[in-house]
């Protein structure tokens, strides 16, 4: 490759130039060898990217020599729109820019014969994937409850991320369920490949396969593609970083843009190592650190600093601004969940009446799905606009829709949609014949579905398996009816009615990270519900159903572009507002502890989540946090992030007498004086040597891990233990439910 000739005086106020300050500048400039551009929250990350592009062909490097990748397609548009206003439009059109998949898909079309496959070979999406995979699955008779699709789907997606094949997969299985996803791997992999199909994680894979077998096709490319460019790096995973390694060892040429403190999709294969060791990669790389933020306040971003310094693996840099000063961090604490969404309410009121924002400048984030309930209540109570962001709405999910047609079921029978949609959620062997031989018999007779079971006798063709399941589905929902009638413990009933269909028992047994958003949304549901029967006595379950279909009816029409956003942390990232809430900054909730006390690496990236949301404000941010909060189903008493304890107090303002002093984070204690009792039984609940759970036992729960029991009281179906887990701190929990284990 001829070096590029650069003049030396070349004119700073060049358009491409002249408005970008002294280190961008600096960055642009250096187009030679590898280049790691170190971009800060807010300091003009995408503007160096297009600008360094339109410089290197400015500066006599043809357009189809350069490799811009990106992570989205608007990433990927924005950055030739701006290039092309820059240089001209027929020199943005000629670069290979756009997402890994697209441009590798471009690539192995061009190669495709090389692996077996012809040109025009079928990309399957998530829902293709998951269909093959399902009807794998059922030739293996493999419930759904022992492995979902989605399940599996997502295994493999890992496995090829970390570019492991069907074999390696095989041979490190070490459980009889992997040997079995090990299986179906492959057998997944032949179908796609008999299909001459691949799916998205084979279009990084296949590319990766590609170089590393065909030396002369990847020569080929690296002679094509001189310059590389890459944004946000620090979410790039394991086979990404080969293949990109691959296309830059003869030239070197390879800018990466990102930001480590905002790396926060270990999740979904993102590996942070990746931009952590880039100077190891490339010891002579040039490191430019754009550290002028653009966006916030000088004191949303030394406390958002004083946080992230926690962290032990990153690169050091130090965000400042030109902008003001701004208000310090407002952190309220509140009693319960309904207590925290009415104060984010009473803000929100305030900020428009009194300081002149619009509903639009407002967001409110949090850590999981399950959060936005009470908010979205609490915002339709008090005709506030909002949109739930990168999500859908709280009721609108699959397993709220889910548990609402058991409802609506129990309340109107006649109800043949509800009938359908639980008939086998979750599974339970009715085959699509024996559903067509019910709907026929409705149909001819002018009858509900429900009402064909008592009839089920009368049904021709139906196996005597699947006539013993709906008898047994037909009883249990009239069992329950009849408790209901005595208008007695309604919402114990109604807990205990969704829990025995076996919603939150198939997704337990899923176990992803996925399934477990699930089940929080579906016991969120249901405190919600319980606290609706409890507080409005003249109410039944109706009267909520009522409630919930005017809601989806009438209120979620309003599509009005001033509306407070609401979004989890990780939809949040690359946004920006004027005022942000942060809430649920509790230890366990956020960060975020699924089964045990989180690692090292877990809990760096909770605070790098964090990081990312404090740093989406531009003026004003409100933390708040609760002492009281239903999760799991479990009313617990919680303690506020360690996150809190690290914001450098001179930046925030606390409107909690508790939280004055550092020590009442950690150190809460259980203040009830309820009747205590020194041992209960609770062998109806869990299998253990004596069935007995005494003060000072230590146990296991699946959710919150390992814990000593500090205080028990009532019995039987209403025996409660509060546990102090190493975890999360103490929580009160109901024996019937909890699913405790002495260890």
């Amino acid at each position: 490759m001829t070096k590029i000739s650069i003049q030396e005086d070349i004119e700073e106020q060049s358009p491409i130039l002249k408005n970008l300050n002294p280190v961008q500048r600096e960055a642009v400039k250096a187009i030679e060898g590898p280049s790691l551009i170190v971009a800060g929250a807010g300091s003009g990350k995408t503007r160096v990217l297009t600008h360094k592009i339109a410089y290197l062909i400015d500066n006599g490097v043809p357009p189809q020599n350069i490799l811009a990748l990106t992570f989205t397609n608007k990433a990927a548009n924005v950055m030739k729109e701006r290039i092309a206003t820059l240089v001209n439009p027929e020199a943005s059109k000629r670069i290979w820019a756009g997402t890994f998949h697209s441009m590798f898909a471009r690539i192995l079309r061009l190669e495709a014969s090389a692996l077996g496959y012809t040109p025009n070979f079928s990309i399957y999406d998530a829902d293709d994937s998951i269909s093959v995979i399902k009807r794998i699955l059922q030739s293996y008779s493999v419930s759904n409850n022992r492995l979902s699709p989605d399940n599996v789907h997502h295994i493999i997606s890992l496995a090829k991320n970390k570019v492991i094949s069907p074999e390696e997969f095989a041979r490190n299985a070490s459980t009889p369920i992997e040997r079995e996803i090990a299986n179906f791997y492959k057998e997944y992999q032949d179908y796609l490949h008999q299909n001459n199909a691949m799916d998205f994680d084979d279009l990084l894979v296949n590319t990766y396969e590609l170089f590393n077998s065909f030396p002369e096709i990847l020569e080929k490319y690296q002679e094509r593609f001189l310059f590389i460019l890459v944004d946000e790096y620090q979410d790039t995973n394991r086979v990404q970083y080969l293949v990109l390694r691959k296309l830059s060892s003869k030239y070197k040429n390879i800018t990466v843009v990102g930001d480590d403190a905002q790396s926060i999709y270990k999740w979904r294969g993102a590996d942070i190592r990746n931009i952590l060791d880039f100077q190891k990669d490339f010891p002579e790389a040039k490191i430019f650190r754009l550290e002028q933020n653009y966006r916030s306040t000088k004191n949303i971003l030394s406390a958002a600093d004083s946080v992230i310094k926690f962290n032990r693996k990153q690169i050091e840099k130090k965000l400042w601004t030109e902008n003001p000063e701004g208000d310090l961090f407002e952190l309220y604490a509140c009693e319960t969940e309904k207590d925290e969404a009415n104060l984010v309410v009473k803000k929100i009121k305030e900020l428009v009446s009194e300081s002149d924002y619009s509903l639009g400048d407002i967001a409110v984030f949090y850590r999981t799905n399950a959060q936005s309930l009470e908010f979205e209540n609490a915002f339709r109570r008090e005709n506030i606009n909002y949109i739930v962001v990168g999500g859908m709405s709280f009721y609108k999910r699959k397993e709220i829709k889910d548990v609402l047609a058991y409802l609506k079921l129990l309340t109107n029978p006649n109800d043949n949609e509800a009938f359908l949609r639980i008939i086998n959620e979750p599974p339970r062997g009715i085959g699509k014949v024996t559903l067509s031989h019910l709907l026929n018999y409705s149909r001819q007779n002018k009858v509900a579905l429900f009402e064909v079971l008592e009839k089920i006798d009368e049904v021709q063709n139906i196996q005597s398996r699947a006539e013993a399941i709906l008898k047994e589905l037909r009883n249990w929902v009239l069992e329950t009816q009849e408790k209901l009638k005595k208008k007695e413990r309604v919402g114990e009933i109604i807990i205990e009615y969704i829990r025995q269909s076996g919603l939150i028992q198939m997704y337990e047994e899923i176990g992803t990270e996925d399934a477990y958003d699930r089940i929080e949304n579906i016991e969120t549901l249901l405190s919600d519900i319980y606290d609706f029967l409890r507080t409005n006595e003249n109410f039944g379950i109706e009267d909520y159903l009522q409630q919930i279909s005017l809601i989806s009816d009438i209120d979620e029409k309003n599509l009005s572009t001033e509306q407070v956003k609401l979004m989890t942390l990780h939809s949040a990232k690359g946004l920006e507002f004027p005022v942000v809430f942060i809430v649920g900054l509790e230890q366990g909730l956020f960060p975020l502890i699924r089964f045990r006390s989180n690692t090292d690496d877990e809990e760096e990236e909770e605070r790098r989540l964090f990081y990312v949301g404090l740093t989406r404000a531009k003026e004003k941010v409100i933390l708040t946090y609760c002492k009281n909060r239903q999760r799991f189903g479990v009313d617990s008493y919680q303690v506020p992030s360690k996150f809190l304890s690290e914001i450098d107090k001179k930046y925030l303002v606390v409107y909690d007498k508790e939280l004055q002093t550092k020590s009442s984070y950690y150190h809460k204690s259980y203040t009830g004086t309820p009747k205590s009792e020194s041992a209960v039984e609770y062998n109806e609940y869990d299998q253990t040597d004596d069935g007995v759970l005494r003060i000072g036992d230590k146990v296991v729960h699946p959710f919150f891990g390992i814990g000593r029991v500090e205080h028990l009281e009532g019995s039987g179906n209403y025996a409660q233990a509060l546990v102090n887990f190493e975890s999360v701190g103490r929580k009160r929990l109901m024996l019937q439910y909890a699913k405790l284990r002495k260890i």
